[in-house]
């Protein structure tokens, strides 16, 4: 299917004198259907769902002026990051007919991150969002705002974030996004994300989320080998069947404010998702022994208080704990008190339920 935005994308070149500088900010997200399995061009197996983040987010100045022949920098927290400034540059020339400006221009980037590195953060959602926001908006002052109404469209943000990193597709909406096509739900769609925040109850949209930092070593396999090892797998199959049927339930859910079955397809979602890794060939094991002793923790402390705290996990050992705004006191005493123990260093990240990019001043 070809792309819609091909059909858009601005034909020219920038003028004589064109220069500037854009700067944008674009949250990471935690995905509670998980999006495990690519297929295409950088399209899901299956549907997703996440919570938009607000404090663990990539800032990126990107710095545009017209020259003889396309030229590229990345600075990351002030310092030249040429393998990282690579893959940004190599994601670009591939999709050069949706950027067909670039030609004539160098582009500085300089970005960083308010969350440390390797801390059970989807930090490419965030950077690879960030920069695409930065992108447009250079677009836009060639040609002016997509949607004629002087804002970004946030599906076409959505689309291009997508071709650069799956998750990065839900970090341009507020609250909730939803990535993947589905019967469940009018207008969603391989290709972009789309919002869920005006089809979920209130108590969703300022929930919180705890970060427990267990361990901040890198990854021994790449989200992106894991994804390539699904196809091999032999419960993929039925992987893909339960996610769309944790879909349908988890929609119903959010806009219910059922409590008791958001807990359950997210934390099976959660084990689901590591299961998997554990059937790849080659097999692998990203949690580490206090990721179950957190959540053996948290389970009890739920059993014994009846408060709505329930866990998920990103491909890695860290534990994301996910509660309503309402219950933040007691469950902060509860990490202070009780998890902390099993965190690197002490270490943990508060977050909470945010609203998407924002424009930098």
């Amino acid at each position: 299917m070809e792309n819609i935005w091909l059909n858009e994308a601005f034909k020219g070149e920038a003028p004589n004198g064109f220069q500037g500088q854009v700067g944008w900010q674009s949250p990471s997200n935690i995905a509670l259907v998980k999006y495990w399995g690519k297929q295409g061009k950088q399209l899901p197996q299956n549907p997703s769902i996440s919570f938009t983040l607000s404090e663990c987010r990539s800032e990126t100045f990107v710095s545009f002026e017209k020259a003889d022949k396309f030229g590229f920098q990345f600075f990351f927290e002030g310092k030249e990051n040429p393998a990282f400034g690579a893959k940004i540059e190599k994601f670009l020339l591939e999709n050069q007919a949706f950027f067909p400006f670039i030609n004539r221009l160098t582009l500085k980037v300089e970005s960083r991150n308010t969350f440390p590195h390797s801390s059970g953060i989807a930090s490419s959602a965030s950077s690879m969002s960030v920069f695409v926001m930065g992108l447009l908006e250079i677009e836009s002052l060639l040609v002016g705002p997509s949607t004629g109404s002087g804002t970004l469209d946030l599906c076409k943000a959505s689309n291009f974030s997508r071709l650069a990193s799956g998750s990065a597709s839900r970090s341009v909406f507020p609250k909730m996004a939803l990535w993947g096509a589905t019967d469940c739900y009018k207008g969603s769609s391989d290709e972009y994300a789309v919002s869920l925040e005006n089809d979920i109850h209130p108590v969703f949209k300022t929930y919180r989320d705890s970060i427990l930092i267990v361990s901040d070593t890198q990854k021994s396999v790449s989200s992106r080998a894991g994804h390539g090892l699904m196809e091999g797998n032999p419960y993929a199959p039925a992987r893909y069947a339960q996610a769309n049927e944790n879909i349908k339930n988890l929609l119903a859910a959010l806009k219910s404010g059922d409590l008791d079955t958001f807990i359950n397809i997210t934390e099976s979602e959660a084990l689901q998702l590591h299961a998997l890794m554990m059937c790849s060939n080659p097999s692998f094991i990203l949690m580490k022994p206090n990721t179950l002793r957190i959540i053996e923790a948290v389970r009890n402390y739920r059993n014994e208080t009846q408060i709505p705290l329930c866990f998920t996990l990103d491909a890695g050992p860290n534990v994301h704990l996910l509660y309503p705004e309402s219950e933040a006191e007691k469950v902060e005493h509860f990490i202070k008190n009780d998890l902390v123990t099993y965190c690197n260093q002490s270490r943990w990240i508060a977050d909470h339920v945010g609203d998407g990019p924002k424009k930098l001043p």
